[in-house]
């Protein structure tokens, strides 16, 4: 790691030699930091039914975040019901995560850094008056792992993955990302479609698992330090149901418009699911139970 980064290289959780170049420099990926956005009659205008959205609801206010834009930017600074929201995807390991952008109560603001780990999203704060140095963060978990920063986790919020036309039908006064992010791009064109399909990853992974095909979509769940993941094809198969897993109960169901819930009926807390490509999950989630629909 060179020297474009404001960081102490000296603490961290991930030995930054073990971070790899993902192509473009720091911020070659361009955040979107001050999103506009459309309403749905504009939204129709450049998405298609089947195009993939990742959509959220917060305080009452509905937004959908286009995967055609994402893939350019990765990095979405939001502001939502007058707070600072985190939207990120990485089309490397199909992970979608929203977070709060808050760090010990701070707002801050995120950028690509250039780097991966695991073959992952690896993030960046950018410094402000009151958080003066910049650290690394796996999009995954949203943790920091290296700089001053080190093992804060940023609290994570639901972010759903499903068609525009799903997203509209239940959310028809929904606001859409504009495609006026400032930046040059084709939207029309996804530079990751061949990547989607063909075997083989992009960077080095701490941990293979041959189990699954490398990129097949699962969603996967951390309860008590154990892990579990259920391929969607799967969840098509069986799409409620009840699973006993790390001592508690769990009630897992894929609605109609493809997204995902589990709760915890122990005690009724949501659990929120990951997104992912089979090898990412992995990757970060060693020796992860495999859920096969009987």
């Amino acid at each position: 790691m060179g020297d474009e980064f404001n960081i102490n290289k000296e603490k961290f959780s991930v030995d930054p030699k073990k971070l790899t170049d993902g192509g473009p420099p720091k911020d070659g990926v361009p955040s979107v930091d001050k999103p506009k956005f459309d309403n749905t009659s504009e939204g129709w205008g450049s998405l298609k039914a089947e195009d993939v959205v990742f959509g959220m609801v917060y305080k009452g206010q509905s937004r959908a975040y286009p995967q055609r834009i994402l893939t350019w930017h990765e990095i979405v600074n939001d502001i939502i019901a007058g707070d600072p929201i985190l939207i990120t995807y990485d089309p490397l390991s199909h992970t979608a995560f929203a977070f709060e952008r808050k760090v010990n109560g701070i707002e801050v603001e995120f950028g690509v850094s250039g780097k991966l780990y695991n073959s992952n999203l690896v993030m960046y704060n950018r410094t402000n008056d009151q958080i003066t140095t910049e650290n690394l963060w796996t999009q995954v978990g949203g943790k920091a792992i290296v700089g001053d920063l080190t093992d804060i986790k940023l609290k994570q919020l639901t972010l759903d993955t499903v068609s525009w036309r799903n997203w509209v039908k239940e959310h028809p006064d929904t606001k859409v990302l504009s495609r006026e992010t400032g930046s040059a791009r084709d939207y029309s064109s996804d530079p990751y479609k061949d990547y989607y399909i063909r075997a083989g990853v992009f960077a080095p992974l701490e941990n293979e698992d041959k189990r699954l095909f490398e990129k097949t979509i699962v969603f996967g769940i951390e309860v008590k330090g154990k892990s579990k993941v259920y391929p969607e094809e799967e969840l098509k198969k069986n799409p409620k149901f009840t699973d006993d897993f790390a001592g508690k109960k769990l009630q897992i169901t894929r609605n109609n418009d493809g997204s995902v819930r589990i709760k915890n009926l122990t005690d009724g807390a949501e659990i929120i699911p990951t997104i992912s490509f089979w090898f990412s999950w992995a990757a970060f989630h060693p020796n992860s139970e495999i859920y096969q629909a009987g």
